[in-house]
């Protein structure tokens, strides 16, 4: 087993059975997985939960306090609810988080194991090409395409998915390229299995696991990307609610109700955290069945 969780030996079926019953006895696993239920769930079922309506506002409720009568989290510079924003928010920074990650891990994998299995020139091409992206940081590569494309949400998830899958590639190629020359992928060749069977059958059944791990550990860092475009006005528009903007509209109170101004760098903190916990937990659980 190596340092990305590769095995050098075929999955048994029971091999991922083994690592949820380890998964699921991680306490950290439990915890971060009820905050997040809870988080996916508010986000889900909002209009049923919250008593106003994102938009909703009065002028004359501006930035009331934490705990005022009917708001238990205080309004915001509009006079809306802030418990009801955030809720709401959840949607649209939870869509922002996940989506370019799914596409980053489907077009990364794919790209990976092919150039991985491939290998030669081919796979020279493609990691020299990619490797143009790592001379930015990927919040700059992240600012700079947005800046180009302009704002909105699906301009953010184009950008976003830019930026990580190249990072999906590099470990999907890493782990082709680790288990290519084993002997059951040689086996699989003398057998007459196709290139793409290969791939398919061998290959991704191998490396799902940890390609998938390493994706869910970029959420977090997606989700404080797309809130940092939305803070600097190159993600979601308003009135929209989403945690970044949030964070940007609030800037004036901050020195006049700086817990409320906090509230959604908050929110995002312990979202960011969950995701975190419950990435590590699972590559634990995958550490210790090996």
């Amino acid at each position: 087993m190596n340092s990305i969780g590769i095995s050098n030996v075929p999955r048994r079926k029971t091999y991922w059975r083994d690592v949820l019953t380890i998964f699921l006895k991680d306490r950290s696993a439990w915890i971060s997985g009820f905050i997040l239920i809870v988080i996916f769930a508010s986000a889900i079922f909002a209009p049923w939960i919250c008593s106003y309506g994102p938009y909703q506002g009065s002028m004359s409720a501006r930035l009331l306090d934490i705990g005022s009568p009917g708001h238990l989290l205080g309004t915001d510079e509009l006079g809306r609810d802030m418990l009801t924003r955030l809720i709401y928010g959840g949607r649209m920074t939870l869509l922002i988080g996940f989506t370019p990650i799914f596409l980053a891990f489907v077009i990364g994998t794919t790209i990976g194991l092919v150039s991985g299995f491939v290998g030669g020139k081919i796979n020279t091409f493609v990691m020299r090409t990619l490797d143009i992206f790592y001379a930015f940081p990927s919040v700059l590569l992240a600012v700079a395409i947005s800046g180009a494309m302009g704002p909105g949400i699906m301009n953010s998830i184009i950008a976003l998915t830019v930026v990580f899958t190249p990072q999906i590639v590099r470990v999907a190629e890493s782990a082709a390229t680790q288990i290519r020359n084993m002997e059951y992928i040689d086996a699989a060749r003398m057998s007459g299995a196709s290139s793409l069977t290969i791939i398919r059958v061998h290959l991704l059944s191998n490396v799902v696991g940890p390609i998938f791990v390493y994706a869910t550990s970029l959420i977090s860092v997606c989700m404080i990307l797309a809130s940092g475009l939305s803070f600097l006005g190159l993600g979601v528009k308003p009135p929209e609610p989403e945690w970044g903007l949030m964070l940007n509209t609030l800037r004036p109170a901050i020195y006049t109700k700086p817990f409320l101004s906090a509230l959604p760098g908050i929110w995002l903190f312990i979202t960011s955290i969950a995701f975190n916990l419950l990435s590590d937990a699972f590559r634990q659980a995958m550490s210790k069945k090996s």
